[in-house]
């Protein structure tokens, strides 16, 4: 019965987002506020009931309710509570109602939260946002019915693929699902601007709040992604360039510079249609994600195996979306007034140049990432595009950006003077390459790259350092006025320092695991020992293992640095029930300095195992600078100017006619 209520209460949801996209376009462009008030109750409303829906889903996973379809394909009554929960998402079905039901909270938030916004457009928004809900609903509802019986009710399921069986991945989904729809409301924001023919310094202060938490989310939900291949699929690396990781990663970079170009909407009044584009393109490519993953056309350890009919449906719902919004974008931008002009050398230049760099990067990720499927669909011939494409590409494209990150805070508004601001980074300037000299020196046959990419982060974190003292006047000033200066600072300047800071730390890492990781692969038998980056590992030896849902083998390993004893490590190999699947668990020694990484390998006919053993330097540097930066949108988000709100359009605002 509950399983019923869920499946009613996403009909309803879905007549509730029909009334929600309609009534408010309709009641905005008539005037009628109290018609308007309507649709705001609606996207409340159409949250309950999607909420409703999620609940009776999850209630039939905790009571192993294998009459439920999607339970019995993906539960099983011996899992642990948390992967039971974790279930819920961890199939088509279950994902996409997890989708449309943050897609209805960030819909509900604007309704209640957006009192500081002008009824029209809080309507049109809104509106916006239940046109999307109204599309994926109807797919939920008509081709992936989560609530579908089956008739005799099965006694045990099948069970949640073990790979999925992880704490990260139980809250990596819902991370990066946040991130990805929430760019969604910065597309109703630029759609209903479009519409209402005006962009101005109060829409960029509404938009960005919107976009900057968006972006919070899908990097720290990348992040968890990144942090779960590299201690669970036990390949020693951290970013392999799948497709579906690409997916995540192209509206990260276009949200990255759809907040740069909404402060210069904020301040300046300039680059509007720029951040129009970018707030449908970040969705957009959201959108495109969604196919990748669902359409049946990728295979990979991230993308759920669909039926390409299905596939179908959600590219229907791409072309209606983004060929509609770019078609309203042709039409309308070239009426929107250009704003406030400024020299190329200025903050606005170096902006500019940011998001044409960000853009470029996620273009050459864009192709290597589809151009094998559209050739394959073409000619049917199949071809692998990997890293070295993404690293020849991807890798030069965005150097220059890293080195104009530090400049760009230093340049004045309008008009700048790079010599001027490179001065006031000398310093910064001068032990970055004291760096790079020191790892040449220690480095001396090579790699090459690696002198350049250290003193690369070390420019990007002194940089970032430079620009907070220069801010608080720090030893030009009594440290008493520079404590004030830094209490009395907009949190948003903190939070971006931090985010550039934290990305100057993810390049050390970046470059340390690319470029000096050490692998040695062998096979050893019980009380044999091997050699990786300075340490000695002895294979113990290995015992059985039971689990709540799997059985299977666990190898021990003492690891010692000369005679002292460093940590014991325990890598797994396990067959989970009832599937048979096999999966491996990694042993692992983690210090900032770098990992110790052990996997055990099957069995040598000599009574042994092949071990896979690895030393990455510096590598948890990655997830700590992608922590930096997150805390650093977090610190951006609670500024106060954000909590307060935008102001109240004047009545004399700049706009374009509506014809």
């Amino acid at each position: 019965m509950i399983a019923e209520i869920g499946h009613f209460a996403l009909i309803l949801a879905t007549g509730v987002a029909l009334y929600q996209f309609l009534v408010p376009l309709y009641a905005a462009q008539r005037g009628d506020r109290a018609l308007m008030r309507t649709g705001l109750t609606a996207s409340v409303l159409q949250l309950a009931l999607i909420a409703t829906a999620f609940a009776a889903l999850t209630h039939a996973y905790l009571v192993s309710d294998f009459s439920v379809q999607n339970v019995f394909e993906n539960s099983h009554s011996a899992k642990p509570l948390l992967y039971k929960i974790s279930g819920v998402w961890g199939n088509h079905e279950g994902s996409m109602v997890l989708w449309v039901l943050i897609l209805a909270l960030y819909g509900a938030a604007v309704a209640i939260f957006g009192e500081n916004l002008p009824l029209e457009l809080r309507s049109r928004v809104v509106a916006i946002q239940g046109s999307i809900g109204l599309a994926f609903l109807l797919f939920i509802v008509l081709t992936s019915n989560p609530f579908m019986r089956i008739e005799p009710p099965p006694i045990e399921g099948n069970g949640l693929n073990p790979i999925l069986q992880d704490p990260a991945l139980a809250f990596h989904p819902p991370f990066l699902y946040a991130g990805y729809v929430g760019l969604s409301i910065a597309f109703a924001f630029a759609v209903a601007a479009l519409i209402d023919g005006r962009v101005d310094a109060a829409w960029a202060r509404w938009v960005r709040p919107w976009t900057l938490a968006a972006w919070v989310f899908l990097t720290i939900g990348i992040a968890m992604g990144s942090w779960w291949a590299y201690y669970e699929l036990g390949w020693g690396g951290w970013w392999f360039w799948d497709p579906v990781e690409n997916a995540s990663f192209m509206p990260w970079l276009v949200a990255t510079a759809l907040i740069h170009s909404a402060i210069v909407v904020e301040k300046r009044n300039a680059l509007k249609i720029w951040t129009v584009l970018l707030s449908i393109l970040a969705f957009s490519l959201s959108l495109m994600g969604t196919f990748l993953v669902r359409s049946g056309v990728l295979t990979s350890v991230h993308a759920f195996a669909v039926d390409p009919e299905r596939g179908l449906f959600i590219l229907i719902i791409l072309c209606i979306f983004i060929g509609g919004s770019l078609a309203l974008f042709a039409w309308r931008a070239p009426m929107m007034k250009a704003g406030g002009l400024f020299a190329p050398v200025s903050r606005e230049g170096s902006l500019v140049m940011n998001n044409l760099l960000l853009c470029v990067a996620c273009l050459a990720v864009f192709v290597g990432t589809l151009y094998p499927l559209a050739l394959e669909t073409l000619s049917g011939e199949k071809i692998s595009v990997g890293p070295p494409y993404f690293n020849l590409t991807f890798g030069p494209i965005i150097l220059p950006l890293l080195l104009l990150v530090p400049i760009g805070p230093f340049l004045a508004w309008k008009r700048g003077d790079a010599a001027t601001a490179l001065r006031r980074l000398w310093i910064s300037l001068a032990v970055a390459v004291a760096v790079g000299l020191v790892v040449l020196a220690l480095n001396i046959r090579g790699p090459w790259l690696a002198p350049f990419g250290m003193a690369l982060a070390a420019w990007l974190v002194l940089g970032a350092l430079t620009d907070l003292a220069s801010r608080i006047a720090l030893f030009k000033a009594p440290l008493a006025t520079s404590w004030h200066r830094i209490i009395g600072l907009p949190r948003s300047a903190i939070g971006g320092i931090l985010a550039h800071g934290g990305l100057g730390v993810m390049i050390a890492g970046i470059i340390a695991i690319s470029l000096w990781k050490i692998e040695v692969i062998v096979a050893l038998k019980p009380g044999e020992a091997a050699d990786v980056g300075g340490y000695s590992i002895t294979f113990i030896g290995e015992t059985p293992l039971t689990g709540p849902n799997f059985t299977g083998r666990a190898g021990r390993f003492l690891v010692k640095e000369g005679d002292r004893e460093v940590a014991t490590l325990v890598s797994e190999k396990r067959e989970f029930q009832p599937s048979g699947m096999p999966t491996t668990e990694v042993g692992l020694h983690q210090t900032l300095a770098g990992d110790i990484y052990v996997v055990m390998g099957d069995a040598t006919n000599d009574g042994g195992r092949a071990i896979r053993m690895y030393f990455n330097p510096l590598v948890n540097f990655i997830w700590l600078g992608t922590f930096i930066m997150f805390l650093g949108g977090l610190l951006s988000l609670s500024d106060r100017r954000y909590r307060v709100g935008a102001p109240k359009r004047h009545v004399a605002a700049q706009a374009v006619p509506a014809e």
